[in-house]
């Protein structure tokens, strides 16, 4: 996602909290392959002074929301009544509102479908049982749930504020914890989508891509680079392969290509003193002027500059 699009995502989420957007927007998204974020109810409800009654649509990003109080929730052609200690999952392609009877306590994190690409397996989140239009989307929670939703949350929080390399990583792992602990009450008939021929490529192409890194030293090369060169490692017209991959994530066989080397050219940059030139070298860049502007166009700066913010202390 862009960051245009990342702004857009977050002028939307502003009315949801009554916050304006300079208290939601964190500095430096630009700087991650898809978006993900997490927030404490509590806070919104005593700093925006939300009423009950108020209708929030948010249909920008995907919700996963540990709702504390008592709210109601409306889509489709239902209205439920949400109970304390609720699981609630919220997706885009369903007009969902959500709509607080009291002082508000819990948590939510938001994410897009391209922060749980490398983890899904080639699937999109649409394609989970929890996120489909006809699937389960509240579910009431044991005291001992509770606690362990609370768990992941605060997990979550701390995670997203530190400075490890990896940390996404962690997050999205936290994410799936949570997909999980509500797939598992579906009914088993919801459990298992097909996984077709084209679900099947998407995934093989994950794999092949996320094969390739981390890279740990600069001998190390990037073997794959183009989308013919995905397309012959998996035995496919590189057309067919671009137009599974756009239909199943919105994005080009290319583009996810180059968003997962930014990602990791960012990992570098943070974490290493390879040079310029060491960089672009192993991401299989011809040389370090064809890297920095492959960069720009995921980070808005320069590999250079990047790794000078990167390293002025916060």
């Amino acid at each position: 996602m862009t960051t245009a699009a990342l702004q857009d995502l977050y002028q939307e989420l502003a009315p949801c909290t009554g916050l304006d957007l300079s208290a939601l927007l964190p500095g430096g998204i630009q700087r991650e392959v898809g978006h993900f974020n997490v927030f404490d109810l509590t806070n919104f409800w005593q700093s925006a002074q939300l009423r009950p009654g108020t209708s929030y649509p948010c249909r920008s990003f995907y919700k996963i929301s540990l709702l504390r109080s008592h709210s109601r929730a409306e889509y489709a052609d239902q209205t439920i009544d949400i109970a304390p200690d609720t699981l609630v999952f919220s997706t885009p392609k369903v007009s969902f509102q959500w709509r607080p009877a009291e002082m508000q306590r819990g948590q939510f994190c938001l994410f897009t479908a391209e922060f749980l690409l490398p983890v899904l397996g080639g699937l999109t989140p649409d394609e989970l049982p929890l996120f489909r239009a006809d699937g389960y989307l509240v579910f009431q929670l044991t005291p001992v749930e509770v606690a362990r939703v609370e768990a992941i949350f605060a997990k979550m929080h701390e995670e997203l504020s530190s400075d490890y390399a990896y940390k996404y990583d962690l997050l999205r792992a936290y994410v799936l914890e949570l997909l999980h602990l509500g797939q598992r009450r579906q009914p088993s008939t919801a459990l298992h989508p097909a996984h077709s021929a084209a679900a099947r490529l998407s995934s093989r192409f994950v794999e092949l891509l996320e094969r390739q890194f981390p890279l740990t030293t600069p001998q190390q090369r990037v073997s794959l680079r183009t989308a013919k060169d995905f397309a012959d490692q998996l035995a496919v017209h590189v057309n067919h392969l671009n137009k599974v991959l756009k239909d199943s994530t919105g994005r080009t066989t290319t583009d996810l290509i180059s968003g997962r080397r930014a990602q990791e050219a960012k990992a570098l940059l943070r974490q290493t003193d390879w040079t310029l030139w060491e960089i672009a070298d192993s991401l299989g860049f011809v040389d370090v002027a064809h890297f920095s502007h492959s960069f720009r166009r995921y980070a808005t700066l320069s590999p250079g500059a990047f790794r000078a913010q990167e390293a002025v202390p916060i």
